[in-house]
């Protein structure tokens, strides 16, 4: 899954997007409003969870609570701030937010949070994501197929995890290379030309152990697409 984190006060920034990337998630971080709702109009960046400060350079983290509910878009939003009246707390609850932590806190309750918004979001309660016999587990990062003769379960990577993930909420679609490169990778990162394929080639190793060597087609001159078993 995917996250932004807009958060100005950079050494607090670093350490939640350490701690996401330790988690197995994919992570942008920004220091002001105004960078964050360019990357949150990008239709090619798709976020699952967003992290705002309250206070920010350009737009607000409130602003862009409102932004985002104002174009009905209903991404899960965690607000952090030091304000900590009951006032405070209503008005980025009222403007649209899902939660809100008060500085300072523990790594731990960031995360439990997190984990919280996610049951809560139906796009996200899934423990499993399923698609013709192939399930990946959300809880362990595993793939097995829905056999009652067949137990085996194969562990991902947590690229291989984010790859898969992606090829199976889009199946039967030609996805280019540019398109994964955009959506698995953080926006301020520079993978090399020839990752997408590696990943690819590590992706169907895994998925040919439980003896599906053929559901991620190469489309020559376009990209790849996942075809349901």
């Amino acid at each position: 899954m995917r996250v932004l984190i807009v958060e100005d006060e950079i050494d607090l920034g670093k350490a939640i997007e350490r701690v996401l990337k330790q988690e197995s998630y994919i992570v942008d971080l920004v220091q002001n409003g105004t960078q964050a709702w360019e990357y949150l109009e990008d239709r090619w960046t798709q976020y699952t969870v967003c992290i705002f400060d309250w206070l920010l350079p350009g737009i607000s983290g409130l602003d862009l609570v409102k932004r985002l509910r104002n174009n009905n878009i209903a991404l899960p939003v965690l607000m952090l701030t030091a304000k900590d009246t009951m006032n405070d707390r209503v008005e980025g609850l009222d403007a649209g937010a899902d939660d809100y932590l008060i500085k300072p806190f523990g790594m731990a309750e960031l995360l439990a949070r997190i984990r919280a918004l996610q049951r809560r979001s139906p796009q996200l309660q899934a423990q499993q994501l399923k698609v013709g016999n192939l399930i990946l587990d959300y809880k362990n990062n595993s793939i097995r197929l829905e056999k009652k003769d067949n137990n085996k379960q194969i562990e991902l990577r947590a690229k291989e995890f984010q790859f898969l993930e992606y090829f199976m909420r889009h199946p039967e679609q030609i996805v280019t290379s540019d398109r994964l490169l955009t959506q698995l990778w953080e926006l301020d990162s520079e993978p090399s030309s020839n990752v997408v394929a590696a990943q690819v080639r590590l992706v169907r190793k895994k998925l040919a152990s439980l003896g599906c060597e053929n559901l991620i087609e190469t489309v020559y001159g376009l990209g790849y697409r996942f075809n349901r078993e």
